[in-house]
C-alpha cells in the first residue's frame, strides 16, 4: 500500500471550518488509503457523535443559539469547537496491522503521537479513562479515553471503522470557553477549572499554527505504511 499523507511536506497547515474538516475526513475514509491530517479550526461549531440524538440538550441549545451543528461519522458525544482548536486525523487501511483487533480500546497506541507532541513541548501527557462526572460533553462522558495533563482532559478522539479503513481522529482545544460550556453542556465553571485544560494554558500561549506544525511533525511517522 502506498502512503498518501495529506499534510506532511507542505509548508503551511490548513485552516478550515469544522464542517469542512469533517467532510474531508469522510471523503478520505471512503478512499480507504493511508493518510494523516492536521488542521487549525477557523470557526465555532458544536460537533456530535453519529449516535447522539437530535433532541440532546446540547443540540437543541445550539440550534436555539444559531450555532452550527456538525454530525461526525465517529462515535462519542458533543464537543464545542472554537477558532484555534487543533484537529488531527489518522486513516489506516483495514489491512494495516496498526488497526488490530483492539482498535476500539487503543486510544493510547493510536494517539501516541499526541503524547509525543506535548512531551516535546515539556508537557507530560497520557491517554486515560475520563474522570467524569458523566456529561454530554465528550471529554467528560465516561466513554473511551481522553488525553490528560495533570489529571485534566486536554483532548479526545473518536473512531469509525468500515470494511476499507479505520478513521481515528481527535481534537486539542486551544482555549476553554467556560460560559459556552455551561450554556451547552451545563458544566459549572468550577467543574471546567477542575476537569479540563487546553493548549493555551499548558504551552504558555504558543500560537495554534505553530502547535499544529509541531503536531504534524510528531505524526509524520504514521505516514509510513506497515505490513503484518
Amino acid at each position: 500500500m502506498t502512503a498518501t499523507p495529506i499534510d506532511p511536506g507542505q509548508s503551511r497547515v490548513p485552516t478550515v471550518t469544522p464542517e469542512e474538516y469533517t467532510r474531508t475526513d469522510g471523503e478520505l475514509l471512503r478512499k480507504g488509503q493511508l493518510a494523516v491530517r492536521v488542521a487549525v479550526l477557523s470557526s465555532h461549531a458544536l460537533s456530535v457523535g453519529v449516535g447522539q440524538r437530535d433532541d440532546a440538550r446540547c443540540v437543541v441549545k445550539a440550534q436555539q443559539l444559531g450555532i452550527p451543528v456538525v454530525r461526525r461519522s465517529t462515535g462519542g458525544l458533543g464537543l464545542w469547537h472554537s477558532p484555534g482548536d487543533v484537529v488531527w486525523s489518522l486513516l489506516l487501511p483495514r489491512s494495516d496491522p496498526r488497526v488490530g483487533n483492539d482498535f476500539s480500546k487503543a486510544y493510547g497506541r493510536l494517539g501516541a503521537s499526541t503524547v509525543r507532541f506535548l512531551e516535546q513541548l515539556g508537557v507530560s501527557a497520557a491517554w486515560r479513562p475520563p474522570t467524569g462526572p458523566a456529561s454530554e460533553y465528550c471529554l467528560l462522558s465516561g466513554r473511551g479515553a481522553v488525553l490528560t495533563v495533570a489529571d485534566r482532559a486536554i483532548g479526545g478522539a473518536a473512531q469509525h471503522l468500515t470494511r476499507q479503513a479505520l478513521l481515528h481522529h481527535g481534537v486539542l482545544p486551544y482555549r476553554l470557553d467556560p460560559p459556552r460550556l455551561q450554556e451547552l453542556f451545563d458544566l459549572s465553571p468550577e467543574l471546567v477549572e477542575r476537569s479540563l485544560t487546553c493548549l493555551e494554558q499548558v504551552t504558555e500561549e504558543v500560537r495554534p499554527m505553530e502547535l499544529a506544525r509541531r503536531l504534524r511533525a510528531a505524526l509524520a511517522f504514521e505516514t509510513e505504511p506497515q505490513s503484518a
